[in-house]
């Protein structure tokens, strides 16, 4: 694993292909919690933009003037020589430009021969330097392609043109489908382990200028970032919650807290942004997330089961999968059911009205009792529906004034 290892985002381009565009504000807004989130240090080192509108250009526009350090603003574009000058006049230092290595792009969607497309792409690299703008070159479909037969040969090409341009151009190793496999042995081109082996030796790409893009179309796609970061890639390419094409992407805040498992820090990452983002995409964009949504949704750290609530009496760590009260702003919560027994009642009650040390209650007391007394009369009456917060204030106020 390299020394420093980094994530990028590509909320605003990858993110914003399966579903409705962000208004202007909405991507201000989301920019800068994705800069509180990424800290002093920059883990979240980037961010990328689309730079087809004019709609797009007063995104970027208004995510420059916030003056913001971190993410750094990059872009994403046609392979066309025109769009290096909309990138340039932008004060943009760094584009992605998508590069399709597999024969299914090449032959199906191009219409090429190999040769002809590895000629077209090096063309429009070489327009990139000659800009003065940093090629990203985007490997669609690596996990699909022959990787000894086109790939190697076509980023050992982008590297001999970075050196004369006296420059470096990055790689974004893209698992389009999400075809690649995180197992020690695997064949090329599903190895993530192998292409970035591979991209390292063969192709010598420092680790500085490779970065992995996952999709999850078989659940792996957290796994393989993860990876791609311990066989010597330096960044990984996320969107905010995972949303985009099809299954989506690698979620930004998983990538987060795989960071602060493998490095030991959060390294000044400030993760209860991560609270506030899927806040604002409820109340301001109207996106709710799935509940089960590890680390975002609304059930993540909620249990129903009465032995959990138990559990979370005695000692917090039993049941919750780290302080999510400090990192994430979320204490752990029960929602009351007729599973929850006493000791979930009592755990509600105390979380719900901050009751703390000696003024806590128990699965023992009076209470307590008078609650789960009247919830298993309501379940034993036909009642299916989860208790409301509204109805246990309502039982307490009435215990209180006996």
């Amino acid at each position: 694993m390299p020394d420093q290892i980094l994530i990028t985002d590509s909320t605003f381009r990858d993110g914003q292909q399966s579903r409705e565009p962000y208004t202007t504000q909405q991507i201000r807004d989301i920019f800068k919690l994705l800069s509180r989130l990424s800290g002093p240090n920059g883990i979240i080192r980037q961010t990328e933009f689309f730079t087809y509108s004019d709609r797009d250009k007063a995104a970027i526009r208004a995510c420059q003037d916030l003056g913001l350090e971190f993410p750094q603003i990059t872009t994403w574009i046609r392979a066309k020589k025109e769009d290096f000058q909309i990138v340039k006049d932008m004060g943009v230092k760094e584009t992605g430009i998508l590069t399709s290595c597999s024969d299914y792009h090449i032959f199906y969607k191009l219409g090429m021969t190999r040769q002809q497309a590895l000629d077209h792409y090096l063309s429009v690299v070489y327009d990139a330097f000659e800009a003065g703008i940093k090629p990203r070159c985007h490997l669609e479909d690596v996990t699909r392609a022959d990787f000894y037969g086109f790939v190697v040969p076509f980023v050992r090409a982008v590297q001999d043109m970075a050196r004369q341009a006296g420059m470096s151009a990055k790689i974004r190793v893209c698992d389009t489908m999400g075809f690649g496999v995180p197992y020690p042995g695997a064949t090329m081109p599903r190895s993530v382990a192998g292409i970035i082996y591979g991209l390292k030796q063969y192709a010598e790409v420092p680790s500085e200028d490779l970065e992995w893009h996952g999709h999850n179309d078989f659940y792996k796609a957290v796994t393989n970032a993860a990876t791609a970061w311990l066989y010597g890639c330096g960044a990984v390419n996320c969107t905010l919650f995972g949303i985009g094409e099809r299954t989506g992407n690698i979620p930004v805040e998983a990538m987060v807290f795989e960071y602060a498992q493998l490095k030991g820090t959060l390294d000044g990452m400030d993760t209860t942004a991560i609270t506030d983002l899927a806040r604002y995409y409820e109340s301001q964009i109207g996106y709710t997330l799935p509940a089960q949504t590890p680390f975002a949704g609304a059930n993540f750290n909620v249990t129903r089961a009465g032995i959990h609530a138990d559990g979370l009496l005695k000692n917090e760590e039993i049941y919750n999968i780290f302080d999510t009260g400090k990192f994430l702003n979320r204490p752990p919560l029960v929602n009351i059911n007729q599973n929850s027994g006493a000791a979930g009642v009592a755990h509600w009650l105390n979380a719900s009205y901050g009751l703390k040390g000696d003024k806590q209650v128990d699965k023992h007391s009076p209470v307590v009792k008078y609650i789960k007394d009247w919830i298993d009369s309501e379940y034993a009456s036909g009642r299916v529906a989860e208790i409301g917060a509204s109805e246990i204030y309502s039982k307490v106020n009435e215990y209180t004034q006996q």
